[in-house]
């Protein structure tokens, strides 16, 4: 469970994601700020916050394996739906979906998985004119490396990391942005459904002091301009920290503690899973 908080954390700060922005690319539907935006060193900075506020490998690795948590296919993002994301933002967010639940299935050694979530990657990659970072000497190395995770996972984040680099050096820090946002999403969204099934106070207090990570998401989505159609994930995670706020609460760390949260993240990633191909 925490282990997908981790792991898309570990893509997460694959894309480094932060300054990106304009250039050639698909049709803009997500825009950068033309005036007053922070500097993209600051955006950077931001970004930087956020997969810094999260737990370390160690942690949630010992949390996994005291917990037996178990992959479950189920509560990641339909492959088969990766063809209907006809607007950028909607490509954006989901190429950071998909990314989380790339991390999410190797890390649980679903190879076979693993490698069709890399194919969403790749596709959305393509439409979002970053798909040089995903070639075919990538896929080679993944092939060859099949069985050992670590190396399987440095290798997908050697590609994310190409990503952000394209997008930086073409100004696109908002559809980098909304990457890292979606790829943040998933990773609480199964994380708290995970642990509907789990009774673990320590998980959690892990998704609980996610909070502070979440304020970095926020900080960052500030420094970059959406269409106004774009604006409800904002406006959903300023909604989701009232849910953090009120969880801080608690008097006892079990799964009530976290039922809003799970409502509200829930919401906002199957709204986002959702979205209509017009």
């Amino acid at each position: 469970m925490i282990r997908n908080i981790f792991n898309s954390l570990l893509l997460i700060s694959s894309l480094t994601f932060l300054s990106c922005g304009g250039g050639e690319k698909a049709e803009e539907i997500i825009t950068a700020e033309e005036h007053g935006h922070p500097s993209l060193q600051e955006s950077k900075f931001n970004a930087q916050n956020v997969f810094n506020s999260m737990p370390d490998r160690k942690l949630v690795m010992h949390l996994i394996e005291e917990n037996k948590v178990e992959y479950n296919p189920d509560l990641l993002n339909d492959p088969t739906a990766v063809n209907k994301y006809s607007i950028e933002f909607a490509k954006a967010v989901n190429l950071g979906i998909y990314g989380s639940d790339l991390s999410i299935a190797s890390s649980f050694d679903q190879t076979q998985e693993s490698m069709t979530f890399l194919k969403c990657v790749n596709v959305l990659a393509g439409q979002l004119g970053v798909n040089s970072a995903f070639d075919q000497h990538m896929f080679e190395r993944i092939d060859a490396n099949l069985n050992n995770n670590d190396s399987t996972l440095e290798i997908v984040i050697g590609a994310f990391r190409k990503v952000d680099e394209i997008l930086k050096y073409n100004n696109r820090p908002a559809t980098s942005a909304v990457i890292l946002t979606g790829c943040w999403i998933e990773g609480l969204y199964v994380s708290c459904q995970m642990a509907q099934s789990i009774e673990s106070e320590d998980i959690v207090k892990a998704i609980v002091h996610q909070k502070e990570s979440l304020q970095n998401v926020l900080v960052m989505i500030e420094a970059v301009t959406l269409e106004p159609k774009d604006q409800f994930i904002y406006d959903d995670l300023k909604s989701l920290l009232e849910a953090f706020n009120t969880a801080e609460t608690a008097t006892k760390y079990d799964k009530k503690a976290i039922t809003n949260i799970t409502k509200r993240i829930s919401d906002l990633r199957n709204k986002l899973t959702s979205i209509s191909t017009s």
